[in-house]
């Protein structure tokens, strides 16, 4: 039982972090009144249409990375005590981000300054997706190398 909850305190802390992310605070004008000074001192050069769409990049940049992390530990929270990779884990932890981006982007709608987009709810979802393939890469590949160290050992 211990070892159960110990693999969901991470979602649910990165889910609160998500669900934090998505109030007013981090709406549009007030990222940009951030970010907009970073860019602008990275690129002195830029036209402000262009810190515009970096800044529009840069958001949905976070949503992507909000949602690999979220499918990450969601493998890893799936997959408890087990090794390796299996498909059911994979397809359960895109099913789990996606319903949580979507009652994110539900959530969304009662904020001021926001608002529900199905375009980044899928956003979201593309990046568990990524996560998975990016776990199976990771472990084919590490497999493949063990199993090479053995036959050439």
């Amino acid at each position: 039982m211990r070892s159960i909850l110990l693999s969901w305190v991470p979602v649910a802390v990165w889910a609160l972090f998500i669900y934090g992310s998505s109030t007013s605070t981090f709406a549009s004008p007030q990222t940009s009144r951030v970010l907009i000074p970073v860019l602008h001192w990275l690129l002195p050069d830029a036209a402000p249409q262009t810190l515009d769409l970096l800044h529009e990049i840069s958001r949905k940049f976070a949503h992507f990375v909000n949602y690999f992390v979220l499918g990450l530990l969601l493998f890893r929270a799936l997959r408890g005590s087990n090794r390796g990779w299996a498909l059911r884990w994979a397809l359960l932890a895109v099913l789990l981000a996606f319903s949580y981006a979507a009652s994110d982007e539900y959530h969304q709608s009662f904020e001021a300054g926001r608002g529900p987009s199905a375009m980044d709810a899928l956003l979201d979802t593309a990046g568990a997706a990524t996560a998975q393939a990016a776990i199976w890469a990771l472990l084919r590949l590490r497999d493949q190398s063990a199993l090479a160290e053995r036959t050439s050992g």
